[in-house]
C-alpha cells in the first residue's frame, strides 16, 4: 500500500455506496500481498471441509442398531455364509469391513477373530481420521497470515504519513489503519470456520471409531456365547481371497 493508494483510500472513505462485492473487492485489493496466503488457506481448508463431510456423513455412516440386529439372526443361527453375504450386502463403511474380516476368520478360531477384527480396525480408523487435523493447522495459519499481511500493512501506512503533509496525516493514517486490517479480517474469517468444522468433524470421527470398536466386540462376543454353532462352519475359496 503506497501513498498514492492511502491517499485515495482516504479520499473514498466517505464516499459513494458500493454493492457487497464491490466492497469485498475493494478491500481485497487493499490487503495487499498478505491477501494471498489466506486465499490458498481458505481453498485448502474448503476442500478438506467439503471431502470430510462427505466421507464421514454419508460415505462412512451406517446405522449401527440395525446393521447389528440383522447380524444377530445369522449368527444365533449358526449360518456363517449368510451372516458374511449380510455384511458383504451392506454398504461399504469402516465398521462393516471390520465385521467381515473378523467374520471371515470364525472358523480358524476366537484368537484369530480377534486378531483379525484389532487389524482392521488399525486399518480403517487412519481412513475415518485422515486430513482432519490439517484443519486446525489452516486455522492457526490463516491468522498468522493476516496478523503478518497487518502488520506489514502498518509498517506502510506510517512510513507513508511520513512524508506528507501535517494537515493530511490524520486522515491518512485512520484510512491506512482502517485498510491493513483487512487481512486480520480476512485471516480470522478463514480461521473460524477452519476450527469450527476440526472441532466438529474430529466429534464425528470419534463417534465412527467408537461404533466400530463396540461394533467389533459386540460381535466378537456373539461369535464366543455361539462358538458351538459354527464347530462344522467354512468359508468358501472365493471368500477367503477376497
Amino acid at each position: 500500500m503506497n501513498l498514492g493508494q492511502l491517499t485515495l483510500l482516504a479520499a473514498e472513505s466517505g464516499g459513494k455506496d458500493l454493492s457487497f462485492f464491490d466492497k469485498i473487492a475493494q478491500r481485497w485489493v487493499a490487503g495487499d500481498w498478505g491477501m494471498y496466503p489466506i486465499a490458498i488457506c481458505a481453498v485448502i481448508g474448503l476442500a478438506i471441509i467439503t471431502e470430510r463431510v462427505i466421507v464421514l456423513f454419508s460415505s462412512a455412516s451406517i446405522n449401527k442398531e440395525g446393521f447389528l440386529r440383522g447380524l444377530k439372526k445369522h449368527i444365533y443361527a449358526g449360518d456363517l455364509d449368510k451372516a458374511i453375504n449380510y455384511v458383504a450386502g451392506q454398504k461399504p463403511t469402516p465398521l462393516t469391513n471390520v465385521i467381515k474380516a473378523g467374520l471371515m476368520n470364525v472358523p480358524k478360531g476366537e484368537e484369530e477373530v480377534q486378531a483379525s477384527l484389532d487389524e482392521a480396525s488399525l486399518r480403517e480408523t487412519p481412513r475415518l481420521e485422515a486430513r482432519t487435523g490439517y484443519l486446525a493447522m489452516i486455522g492457526n495459519a490463516a491468522m498468522l497470515a493476516g496478523l503478518l499481511g497487518t502488520v506489514t500493512g502498518l509498517i506502510r501506512c506510517f512510513e507513508a504519513v511520513a512524508t506528507v503533509n501535517p494537515a493530511d496525516k490524520a486522515t491518512i493514517l485512520a484510512a491506512g489503519i482502517s485498510e491493513a486490517m483487512n487481512c486480520t479480517a480476512f485471516g480470522l474469517l478463514t480461521a473460524i470456520p477452519a476450527l469450527v468444522s476440526f472441532s466438529i468433524l474430529m466429534g464425528r470421527t470419534q463417534s465412527l471409531i467408537n461404533d466400530v470398536n463396540e461394533t467389533s466386540v459386540a460381535v466378537l462376543n456373539l461369535i464366543v456365547s455361539n462358538k458351538d454353532k459354527f464347530k462344522n462352519a467354512t468359508v468358501s475359496a472365493s471368500r477367503d481371497e477376497e
